[in-house]
């Protein structure tokens, strides 16, 4: 006798048929579900604090002397956006520790790392030296970890910044921007001398040791060297240009960076 298909009404299903593993998968249903939304808001909050941190840096590009504080114009503005930046900071903070810190690093990287180029900026035009990592780290709220990669990584996209200053400057005012003198009867370090010393600390930088797997610094190295070398480069060029033939140049000539560069080279990075 052929067997008869009977439909299994939820009201016969007794509480007691229910499987003993579905609390178990509620639970990693909620738990992927808190993953991803705090994923999303960590990357909404990095992409704002890069937004943020790029508009401070056009705003810086604007200063025209080194050792100086920054005009006061200028320095409403940029208050304003850092004000911004560290209320997405705190935001984000209680997603960001223990464990956590490590999880969404990727994620919260890009923000660190143009957060600390722009600060880097503002503190070598005040002071014409790089900012330290605590000092840094001292100026993101308590609760997000700046992580080294992130802080040199920043440091290499400051050398682009520090090539449009100079140049800027070039074209603007005829000569390279400097600091003051350290001691009576000397010079102070122009913008080249700084970069030409950052380029050589920078190619001594030793990557090799620790995972790579786990260091986006081991990862993006060879990028960022290359790109600091161009920036150099085209500052030195630039220097050189006005030092030989700068006599014959028009006023408000500016340089041809494009000028003199081997070609199937990556262009620097830029807005």
């Amino acid at each position: 006798m052929a067997g008869q298909k009977h439909d299994l009404d939820e009201k016969d299903m007794d509480s007691s048929d229910v499987s003993p593993f579905m609390p178990i998968f509620e639970d990693f249903r909620n738990g992927l579900d808190e993953h991803q939304d705090r994923r999303e808001r960590i990357i909404k909050a990095s992409r704002d604090i890069t937004a943020l941190s790029k508009k401070i840096i056009f705003s810086l590009q604007r200063v025209r002397h080194l050792q100086q504080p920054v005009p006061p114009p200028i320095a409403k503005e940029i208050n304003t956006r850092y004000k911004s930046i560290k209320e997405l900071f705190t935001t984000i903070a209680p997603d960001l520790q223990g464990i956590n810190s490590w999880r969404y690093q990727k994620q919260i990287s890009g923000g660190c790392q143009e957060f600390v180029e722009a600060i880097s900026f503002q503190h070598y035009l005040e002071t014409q030296r790089l900012i330290t990592h605590a000092e840094a780290q001292a100026l993101i709220p308590e609760g997000v970890e700046l992580t080294a990669d992130d802080y040199v990584l920043g440091l290499f996209d400051l050398t682009g910044e520090l090539m449009r200053f100079g140049i800027t400057n070039i074209a603007t005012n005829g000569t390279l921007p400097r600091g003051t003198a350290a001691a009576e009867g000397t010079e102070g370090r122009d913008i080249l001398m700084d970069l030409r010393a950052i380029r050589t600390s920078f190619e001594s930088l030793d990557t090799s040791s620790g995972p790579s797997d786990l260091s986006h610094l081991k990862k993006d190295i060879q990028k960022k060297i290359e790109v600091m070398r161009q920036s150099v480069g085209k500052v030195e060029y630039a220097a050189y240009g006005m030092i030989i033939r700068g006599r014959e140049r028009p006023k408000g000539w500016v340089p041809d960076l494009n000028e003199g560069q081997e070609r199937g080279r990556e262009p620097v990075e830029s807005y």
